[in-house]
């Protein structure tokens, strides 16, 4: 049969992806062999298999299916039988040996495999979202970020930012400093997507000048005046106090993981 034309249907109860690429990746040991392709995708029913099996019928060709619902998996075996078709499982066999070796049951959920890997480019993205949205860059994004973190430098914006990133979330965080206005686009988002940030002026205090400390030969100037700190977490009260629809967190004694729990708590159900 080489050089000639082979249908492989592929069966699977989501996407199809999974089963597509174990495919070609078995198909590049083989010269000379030429296969198209079928995706009949979502299988979840009696119904789904008789009918994609209506398909196969047209142009007959191998089925190579991950179907975990067993019930459904014998049908397309007994189905196929019945037809003449070959019929190649290629999930029950490590399912059945894995479960030997856990101890355990596999779930037999369809499309686990889709949803873990959907989670994982949900966080890719909320990730490069908010590394591009830190301190104040791109403000045209911020309508499209889930929170808007904003606060004073080194309030712990950027670390809360990542660390909600990593959870799936797309963190926009914009410094404030007194005396330059924010971004027009901050009042323009969801106002109720804004988390601001605020820290005991001694702890700020002592985070800036060990900043400074680890920089070197740097000017203290207003950054880690005492004073000039009042006034620059006065100002954020004052801008807090204006927008009450912000969810205002004081940072100073929790960690980010705390921080970002109770963002989440208080506004992740609506993202």
């Amino acid at each position: 049969m080489i050089g000639s034309m082979r249908h492989i249907y592929l069966f699977s109860d989501a996407t199809g992806e999974t089963v597509e690429r174990v495919l070609r990746a078995a198909l590049s040991q083989f010269r000379d062999v030429e296969a198209r392709f079928h995706r009949m995708s979502r299988i979840r029913t009696r119904e789904d298999v008789l009918f994609a099996l209506e398909e196969v019928l047209k142009v007959p060709g191998i089925i190579v299916y991950t179907l975990v619902d067993t019930e459904l998996a014998q049908l397309l075996r007994d189905e196929a039988e019945a037809h003449g078709l070959e019929a190649v499982d290629l999930i029950s066999p490590l399912l059945f040996k894995l479960s030997d070796i856990f101890g355990v049951p596999p779930q037999k959920e369809p499309g686990l495999l889709y949803q873990i890997n959907s989670e994982y480019h949900k966080r890719v993205e909320a990730v490069d979202f908010t590394v591009k949205h830190d301190d104040g860059q791109d403000p045209r994004g911020l309508r499209k970020a889930d929170f808007i973190l904003v606060g004073v430098s080194r309030s712990s914006k950027t670390p809360l930012s990542m660390y909600l990133a990593h959870k799936g979330y797309k963190v926009a965080n914009v410094p404030l400093v007194k005396g330059i206005e924010p971004p027009p686009e901050l009042f323009k988002a969801d106002q109720h997507r804004v988390v601001g940030l605020l820290i005991d002026a001694r702890r700020l205090l002592e985070i800036r000048t060990a900043r400074l400390r680890n920089l070197g030969n740097v000017p203290r100037g207003t950054y880690a005046d005492q004073e000039k700190i009042e006034e620059e977490l006065d100002y954020c009260r004052q801008l807090y106090r204006r927008h009450p629809e912000w969810l205002v967190i004081d940072v100073t004694r929790k960690s980010v993981e705390e921080s970002a729990s109770e963002i989440i708590q208080k506004l992740g159900s609506e993202s």
